[in-house]
């Protein structure tokens, strides 16, 4: 299992890479690129406890030039994924994100999708040291908190929820927190 999410993690970083280099051309189809590292199912956060042991979380993201206009910022579509470097529960999203910035340099992020996991869903047979996510599709909520150092560059504080909000009959929900690293084009 650990030599799968490395190679995802090498996957991910070879494709970030790659489009970071491509400049013009990237900008075209992205806004931004992130890679952070979050802290993996923490406890006293929106799900209120913790099942999977302490790991990093390796987070990739990539956010869309698309982008629907509105007061005070624009939503735009996002995809990524996070990647569990000991073998729980990882997954990857797809969301409508809206951005906000402000003149100080600093930026708010919120958004709603669906991410997908391969942890546990619950029930007979079910790992009881891995949180019983209910089912394979759930609702995903990110925030985001960060501030632009320059024209390109971001640092922020990022944090993911995914659960199936009470629609199945296990629900524990998963929360990641971290930094990001991000590259606007």
């Amino acid at each position: 299992m650990r030599i799968k999410n490395f190679a995802q993690v090498a996957a991910f970083a070879c494709i970030f890479a790659a489009a970071a280099s491509t400049g013009a051309a990237a900008g075209d189809l992205l806004y931004a690129l992130k890679i952070g590292v979050l802290a993996h199912d923490v406890p006293d956060l929106w799900s209120g406890f913790q099942v999977e042991r302490n790991a990093a979380d390796i987070n990739i993201e990539a956010q869309f030039a698309a982008a629907w206009a509105l007061p005070w910022g624009a939503v735009r579509p996002v995809i990524g994924g996070s990647i569990n470097t000991r073998g729980d529960t990882s997954n990857g999203y797809i969301d409508a994100r809206w951005q906000g910035d402000c003149p100080s340099g600093l930026f708010f992020g919120l958004g709603l999708g669906a991410a997908i996991h391969d942890g546990e869903t619950g029930g007979p047979g079910s790992d009881p040291d891995k949180k019983w996510l209910g089912s394979r599709v759930l609702f995903h909520i990110p925030m985001e908190v960060g501030y632009h150092l320059d024209e390109h560059s971001d640092v922020s504080v990022y944090f993911e929820h995914m659960s199936n909000a009470y629609t199945q009959k296990y629900n524990e929900g998963m929360d990641r927190i971290g930094l990001r690293y991000g590259y606007r084009f």
